[in-house]
């Protein structure tokens, strides 16, 4: 789970400027891992899907402390 901390971390200073594929590939992921690790963020509601320019997910927003 380490990478995917790691992931998500450099995914939200990204803030959409790389494409997610890309951003794996900088942390020497390969892309199965980066695929796999997107796929546990979204089921963990951490990140959404959304066609936002290079990158095709963002951030979840808060609500009170808590992901909506």
């Amino acid at each position: 789970m380490r990478n995917k901390d790691k992931y998500f971390k450099a995914f939200k200073e990204s803030n959409g400027r790389c494409n997610e594929i890309e951003l794996g590939e900088k942390l020497g992921l390969d892309e199965n891992s980066t695929r796999q690790i997107v796929t546990q963020l979204l089921s963990e509601y951490k990140i959404e899907y959304i066609e936002n320019g290079f990158c095709e997910y963002s951030v979840m927003k808060t609500v009170k402390g808590k992901i909506r």
